[in-house]
Parts: C-alpha cells; structure tokens; sequence
C-alpha cells in the first residue's frame, strides 16, 4: 500500500504517541537528563507546534520522534510507537527503512545537511528511488513541481546547481521538497524558515499547509517564531528544560496562555534604538558589482556605514545581502567598484589585508554549525583568534574567554565540549563571542538571532547594543526580522535582485517606504493572528503537486 493510500483512508487516526520520554546527555563524567518524561501524540493530518527558548528540548524531542538521538545522547526511557512498532525497539535497518520514506526531517540548517559533492536533483532524487518511491525520470518530474510551487528560480534547471550556487533561503527550500518527495506519513519541520526572507516565508508555509492538508500527513513543527507557529500549527506545546509547560489548541493559546513563561513568550519584543547620526564614516561602498560566471549577484551597489552606527541589509533570499557581506570581508571578488574603510582603500581579497584589518572586520555567519570546526573544542575555537591576534595566552587568555562567555551568558562548563554537543542558540552565541574576542570595528552580523528564540535573542540584542556603545562598534545587520531591525538600526538599506532599491534612516524606510517592493517586504511579516496567513493568501491560489 502507498504513502498516500495509507493516508487517504485513516485521516484522523493517531500515527504517533510518545509516552514518557527521557533523553540523558552525556555531561563531564555522567548522563544528565535533558527531556524530562515527555508526553506526546499527533494525528494524521495535524501540525504540533513546539516552542520554547533555546535548549529546551524541541530539536531533541522532533529527532526522538522519528527513534534518533543525536551524538552525545541517549532515549534513557519511554515508548515511540510509530504504526504500531515502538522506535526505541526497532534496529538501525528498520528504522533506516522508515526515515525519508515514513518519516522525513527538515532541519535548521540546510547547509550542513547537503553533500557539496553532489548536485541538488541528484540529492532528491536519491531518496525516492533509495525507498523504490518511482523511477529516476518520475522523481525528476517530481522535483521540479515542488521546486516552483515553492518558488525556486529557474525550476527546470534549478536541480542542476550545486549547494554552493544557491542562497541559503533557496537551499532550504529545496531541502523541504526533498522530504516531500516519498510523500511521507510525518515531516519533522526543524526550523524550515529561520533562513528564509518573510516574502519567501509566505510562499513556504502555504505550500507544507497544503501538503498536510493533502495528503493528510501528519507534522511536527520547530520553531522559536511564535507568529509563524500561529499560521501553522493546530496544536501548541510549550517547553522549557527538557518539561512541557503548557499545550493547547493555537488559538486557545493566543487567546489566553496559562503559564507565567508561555505569556514571556508571546510579548512582542519591546526593545527598540533611537536612531543616531553621524557624519563619520567608517566603510563606504561605491558603485560594487560582483557576478557568478555569468549571473550578476550585485550591480552597482553603494552603501555607507558610518562609525558607531548599526545599519541594517534586509531584503529577500538571493537578493545579494550576503554575497555584498563577503565582498567587504574579502571573501568575494569585485567585478567593479571600490570598498573603503576608515578612510583608506580596503584591498579586495583577504589575503592583501594587514593584520590589523583583519581584526577590524569581523563577521557572524548565518548558519552556526557550518561555522565552527567540529572537530575543535569551545575552549579552542574561542582561544584562537585570542592567540593570533592578540597574542594571548596562558591565564590572560583563560581570563578573556572567561569574560567572553560571561558576556554570551553561558559558563566555564562549555569550555571542553564540541559544537555538536550545543544547541543552535548556543552556538550562535560562541560564534558572536568569537567575533568579539579581538575588539573589531566592524563586526558584519549575518542573520546573528535567526536562530535563537524571542528571549535569548532579545539579550544578544541588548549586548550588542551595549558593545556598540562602549566601544563605538559599527555594525552592518543582515537579517529578514523587521521587529530585529527596528530593535538595532539606525539606517536601513533595501535590496533587491542585486540592487539597492531603498536606503535612509530607519523611521523613513519602516514608516514611510516609497519602494514598491519595500511596501511588500513589510506587508509580508507574520503576526500574531492565527489567520494572518490565510489573510495574506486571500486571491492566490497554491496547488501542491501529486
């Protein structure tokens, strides 16, 4: 029997329950627990919300759901019984049977998740014929309508590109058609639009609404985004510590949380910056252009980032927010234009760079687990840029990776543990420690709270902010959270395509946009409406491939 006859007969039926889930991981010399007897249960057809701050559990319990746990940790007890089986029995060439086929996983960061090696059909492709789902010229078919329901460039030829050649939006994307391409009975969202633009966002969300109303395939959503949690889950469970705090139908909840710490959850963040102005310009950008071979990423861009200011790079996914990131680092060739900082011609590559330049500019990636050597223990990847820059070490070095991780809140317990053993907020914050570490300039923050929940991220918020004004810091915002950019900003500059179509002070550009597109980019962010969504899609009409 297929996927989807399975489906189409038992629409309501449970096809998971979790009872009394313990997960232990391993801490200096013993296991410490960290899902504290979980209880759980998701009908076919239904999307269970799970929030809650950074290292509460979600990604943990989402992994256990499909029998998995992570390096590092261990189910300790409790039953998953997945159509009929309970996982915690099942052997590795059952379960490997199950997953893409049965139960598919979106994660967080797509980047970490595809093979460089390999083109992305070939890597969708893979599954569907790994778990006989159709031939390879059904899958390809297949690939290409979710790549344009889902709103990729180019979908006949997109499945062509390497992971590289694409953003990191676009690459998300196309690991969510993956996981649909068995038409599995459960998809386990981990966070599927932490990378994504809001205009994207809308795209995406629409269509895993279709595909569960569909097909009726159960799902499990991630994520510390309470707005977009609003348009997609029929049911909400709150987690802090590895216990449930609090679960209820969406709108029950919106309307009336019960808990102390779910109600800190749902207020919209307060901080915002009065904007400052300054004549004093630390990077000035003129006239930039960069291309990919033939592709033109960037066209006569000019920007300017004067000093002890924050301006913000909004604009959606492949509009060249990141590829004018790594221009100013170094990173990227220039077709044309010329880069200037503290007053002086910034050479374009890295490598003509002195050494005080390099420490002057530093950069926070999006994607933190491709950012930190696995291999490298926190101690290690802190300590470094401490040593090569600073010439630290013995206990001056100990005492400012002290002071770092007091700065980043976390502890000394962190020194001696790999990326792998930390959450996604935690290793964000090793990455802004790390940029801290050498007293930069200008630190170029790429997406540096997409992956932290409403709290934590208000507190990094709060610290760069305090940085900036001690030290006269500059920073240069890459994020797609307009709330973020009202929090940190001074200026704005809007991109789109590879051009700048709008740029001024924050209140002109978030109050008063002129740009067509601006207008939509600010229409386009999720409220706290569990209808919002189906508002915004009113006279669209998105079919979901078969």
């Amino acid at each position: 029997m297929s996927n989807v006859d399975r489906i189409s007969r038992e629409p309501s039926s449970t096809v998971l329950e979790i009872r009394g889930l313990r997960i232990e991981a391993k801490g200096d010399d013993r296991w410490q627990e960290i899902v504290k007897g979980v209880d759980l249960s998701l009908k076919r057809g239904e999307v269970l919300g799970l929030i809650g701050e950074s290292g509460a559990g979600k990604s943990t319990i989402g992994l256990a759901a499909m029998g998995y746990a992570r390096p590092g940790c261990r189910i300790a007890s409790g039953t998953i019984t997945f159509d009929g089986k309970d996982l915690t029995q099942c052997g590795d060439r059952e379960l490997r049977s199950i997953w893409g086929a049965r139960i598919a996983y979106v994660a967080q960061s797509a980047a970490a998740s595809f093979n460089p090696a390999h083109r992305l059909i070939d890597q969708y492709v893979e599954a569907a014929l790994s778990h006989q789902a159709g031939t390879r010229r059904e899958a390809e078919k297949a690939a290409i309508q979710l790549f344009e329901r889902l709103h990729l460039p180019s979908p006949k030829t997109f499945g062509l590109r390497y992971p590289h050649q694409v953003s990191g939006g676009q690459l998300q994307r196309a690991m969510t058609a993956m996981a649909m391409a068995c038409r599995p009975d459960i998809i386990i969202f981990d966070e599927p639009t932490t990378a994504l633009d809001v205009t994207t966002q809308i795209e995406v969300l629409a269509s895993i609404k279709e595909v569960v109303k569909q097909f009726h395939t159960a799902a499990i959503y991630i994520s510390h985004d309470l707005a977009v949690v609003a348009q997609i889950a029929d049911r909400v469970m709150v987690l802090r510590h590895g216990l449930v705090v609090e679960q209820s139908s969406t709108r029950s909840m919106l309307a009336d949380p019960k808990e102390a710490y779910t109600k800190s959850l749902w207020a919209v963040r307060s901080l915002f910056k009065e904007e400052s102005r300054t004549s004093d310009s630390l990077l000035t950008v003129n006239d930039v252009s960069v291309s990919y071979g033939s592709v033109k990423a960037l066209e006569s861009v000019s920007i300017n980032v004067p000093r002890g200011t924050t301006v913000a790079l909004v604009g959606e996914s492949g509009s060249g927010k990141s590829t004018l990131a790594r221009a100013i680092s170094g990173l990227q060739a220039l077709d044309a234009g010329t880069i200037a900082f503290d007053g002086k011609p910034l050479p374009a590559s890295y490598r003509d760079r002195e050494k005080s330049l390099l420490q002057s500019i530093q950069m926070i990636y999006q994607i933190p687990d491709t950012a930190l050597n696995p291999r490298r223990r926190i101690g290690d990847i802190l300590g470094r840029p401490l040593e090569f820059h600073l010439g630290l070490r013995g206990a001056a070095k100990r005492r400012r990776i002290g002071e770092l991780l007091d700065m980043i809140e976390l502890n000394g317990r962190f020194l001696d543990r790999l990326p792998g053993e930390l959450s996604g907020g935690q290793m964000q914050r090793i990455c802004i420690a790390r940029a801290l570490a050498v007293n930069p300039k200008l630190i170029i923050c790429d997406e540096v709270t997409s992956a932290l929940d409403q709290l934590v991220a208000g507190e990094i918020l709060k610290l760069l902010l305090k940085l900036q004004k001690e030290l006269q810091m500059s920073y240069l915002y890459i994020t797609h959270d307009i709330s973020t950019v009202r929090a940190i900003a001074d200026d704005v500059v809007v991109m789109h395509r590879g051009r700048v179509v709008e740029s001024g002070p924050k209140s002109e550009v978030l109050d008063a946009p002129r740009n067509a597109y601006t207008v939509e980019l600010l229409s386009s962010v999720p409220e706290m409406d569990p209808d919002w969504l189906n508002k915004k899609l009113t006279g669209r009409k998105i079919v979901f491939a078969a």
